[in-house]
């Protein structure tokens, strides 16, 4: 795996638990549910929705980046579904979104699901991006080596 893979992964291991959680606990609070919160059931569903990306997550950055049909941003949205479902069954009320979350997220009522990488966390950001340009670089060399090769006679 490239050194631009490995850092994704280290950086969302290290900062998406913690997201998870303060964006669940913001939901709560905001909403005066504190005294309907299993601490360690919301917990369990962390770590199992965070178990779940990692592997994903690997999986997905252990392929070609020219096989890769989905990307790391895709597997953050999709991670915050389990935390959603617990805050329905807890009770909250779909929050307000703006135009863009509700085109973009129709289905993510808590407003959970990250746009952008520092949305996460400001740590994603720079790793984020730099992974994409790694990407992209490794897609438009493999192209044009593959059309270098279709030139010779």
């Amino acid at each position: 795996m490239n050194q631009y893979s490995e850092r994704l992964i280290w950086t969302v291991e290290s900062t998406v638990p913690v997201w998870l959680r303060s964006s669940f606990d913001r939901i709560v609070s905001s909403q005066g549910l504190e005294a309907a919160v299993d601490s360690e059931l919301r917990d369990q569903e962390i770590g199992r929705a965070v178990d779940w990306l990692m592997s994903e997550l690997r999986d997905l950055l252990g392929s070609e980046p020219w096989e890769q049909r989905r990307n790391p941003l895709d597997l953050l949205r999709q991670c915050t579904v389990s935390v959603s479902r617990e805050l329905e069954r807890l009770g909250a009320r779909p929050v307000v979104r703006d135009e863009f979350e509700e085109r973009s997220f129709p289905d993510d009522m808590f407003a959970l699901c990250p746009a952008t990488w520092i949305d996460v966390h400001p740590d994603l950001h720079e790793v984020g991006l730099e992974w994409g340009a790694w990407k992209a670089a490794a897609i438009i060399s493999r192209r044009r080596t593959t059309e270098e090769r279709s030139d010779l006679p």
